[in-house]
């Protein structure tokens, strides 16, 4: 038997296996689809395709495909106060939403309480305002977190807003083991590309590893870390530069984990990605088809993974809001539309399409309803999950995918030349001492800038195709009557609340921050106490110090 006809025979016994959701798998016209396609007679290219379900999973994770499961629709949203957000979850969760992923504001995000001095006019303005765990409450009120996944885009205080949700579960009465979802909580790519840190890099990284040993412990399905490309991308990176430095930063989480004496095969699952789709449809495709192939083989042949799910590459994707533009922004709908679909056709697990107004500020719940109705005309209408991995073995599509892999791994080269010891962390911590990321990113974006300028690369409604009939948009704004009363409800929370307590919870969490102690414990006790966020963080800036950047020109 040829390996075609051996592995078609092994694809067909998993998809057999399998779970396949009630539906008819037809086109448009009536016409039957096969599950799956691939070669009627040995390719030399295969082995490096293979077949869904199988290494190197190019062609994606499970036999099925959308079969299956479809993708998660988890629409990213959060503004105003945990009260204003809280409907819109709501609001999305009833209109189809199969998850809530959370945006937060400008001081929670830099670990800072609303009535910081330096969070005057930020409040609420760029997602939602989080100063404690009563806010988490409030948060998620009336939505039970035993039933929904819950993905949380924050990684400086990642930890004490991780502690606040888990307050937040027991006090609706749900085991915190039981919770599912995920945290970001990936701070190399904020060093790289998104600057917000809160200390220097070993004692993030500490608080890292604490979290995965907790989670492995005690929230067997939760994912402890999203390790993010799209604020890579969103930085100006090249396809190429996201995927190489978002793996290489997983590399670093698997190095941490190893570090701490955990088995690979138990905490790898525990990893999940976050990409950018960016306009250029097929790069993007090739883009995550060759991030899952390069993740099982290193996974497998370089930090020794044995089980499948820890050599998974399971990834989150949110389409590109740097490619929206503030001229004619309807014209963001088609934008989004088909970086979704680059992202589904790419095989993500779960997608948030962009608002066409968050150009210009946050989603009005109009432009939330279409962002989120592009997600369901792609799913119900398409037709475009029928079949597992379309457009694999298509010269282009496959020609990319290797590119792109080769390209990634000579960057990995590079980063791991950098370092003193060959780890990929020491090049990744040597790469952000010198300012090599940054470098990399701001010449690819100048690069892009400068086609842009000189008309060989166009954007429709900017330097192109720039008459419009087209009316100005009417944005949601954000009063300063949120902020006014988030810090008044702050006042009367600290007023109220056990104050010994706080005290006696902080000392505790400071004096296990100068031991080898496991940090989760004692941070939870502190947002149990209503510690604030501000509180939390600060008294950890007492202990261990900011970071500064390095200069690089």
């Amino acid at each position: 038997m040829d390996e075609i006809t051996a592995g078609r025979a092994r694809w067909q016994a998993r998809y057999d296996a399998s779970r396949v959701r009630d539906g008819e798998f037809t086109t448009l016209s009536g016409l039957e689809v096969e599950p799956v396609y691939g070669p009627a007679a040995p390719d030399p290219r295969f082995e490096r395709i293979g077949w869904p379900g199988e290494f190197p999973f190019t062609r994606g994770l499970y036999a099925t495909g959308y079969r299956g499961k479809p993708w998660t629709i988890r629409q990213f949203a959060g503004f105003g106060n945990a009260r204003q957000t809280n409907e819109r979850y709501k609001m999305i969760l009833s209109a189809g939403g199969g998850g809530l992923s959370v945006a937060f504001d400008m001081p929670t995000l830099m670990g800072r309480d609303s009535d910081d001095p330096r969070a005057l006019g930020e409040v609420g303005h760029c997602g939602v305002a989080i100063d404690s765990a009563a806010d988490m409450d409030e948060l998620f009120e009336g939505i039970p977190l035993g039933d929904v996944t819950t993905s949380m885009t924050i990684s400086g205080p990642a930890i004490p807003i991780f502690c606040m949700y888990l307050v937040a579960a027991e006090r609706q009465g749900v085991p915190i083991g039981s919770l599912d979802g995920t945290l970001q909580t990936d701070i190399f790519k904020e060093y790289i590309a998104q600057k917000e840190w809160l200390f220097p890099p070993n004692p993030h990284l500490r608080l890292i590893g604490d979290l995965m040993e907790f989670c492995a412990a005690e929230i067997p399905a939760y994912k402890p870390l999203s390790v993010s490309g799209y604020h890579i991308r969103e930085a100006g990176s090249t396809a190429a530069q996201e995927l190489a430095f978002t793996l290489a930063d997983g590399f670093g989480y698997v190095e941490l984990g190893l570090s701490r004496g955990l088995d690979v095969d138990r905490f790898a699952p525990g990893l999940s990605f976050f990409f950018d789709a960016h306009i250029d449809f097929f790069e993007e495709i090739a883009k995550f088809r060759a991030a899952r192939r390069i993740w099982a083989r290193w996974m497998r042949d370089v930090y020794g993974a044995k089980s499948e799910k820890a050599q998974w590459l399971r990834f989150h994707t949110q389409t590109a809001g740097v490619s929206l533009t503030a001229q004619q922004p309807d014209n963001n709908i088609v934008r989004t539309a088909v970086e979704a679909l680059a992202a589904v056709l790419g095989g993500t697990n779960s997608l948030h399409t962009n608002a066409l107004d968050e150009v210009l500020a946050l989603p009005s719940a109009k432009a939330a309803e279409i962002a989120l109705r592009t997600q369901q005309v792609i799913m119900e209408e398409t037709e475009v999950a029928n079949v597992v991995d379309p457009l694999g073995g298509s010269w282009y599509v496959e020609a990319l995918t290797d590119r792109l892999e080769a390209e990634a791994e000579a960057i990995f080269t590079k980063i791991r030349e950098m370092g003193t010891d060959g780890t990929m962390t020491s090049g990744i911590l040597r790469g952000i001492e010198d300012g090599w990321f940054m470098s990399e990113i701001a010449e690819a974006a100048f690069d892009y800038q400068r086609k842009l300028e000189k008309g060989e690369k166009k954007i429709v409604g900017v330097n192109c195709h720039t008459g419009t009939v087209e009316e100005p948009l009417e944005i949601l704004r954000i009063s300063h009557e949120v902020e006014v009363e988030q810090k008044r409800v702050l006042a009367e929370r600290r007023a109220t609340r056990d104050q010994a307590a706080v005290d006696v919870a902080l000392a505790r969490m400071i004096e296990a921050a100068r031991s080898d102690a496991n940090m989760i414990g004692p941070i939870l006790e502190a947002c149990r106490a209503e510690a604030t966020l501000g509180e939390i963080c600060g008294a950890l800036r007492d202990e261990w110090g900011d970071y500064m950047e390095p200069p690089r020109f």
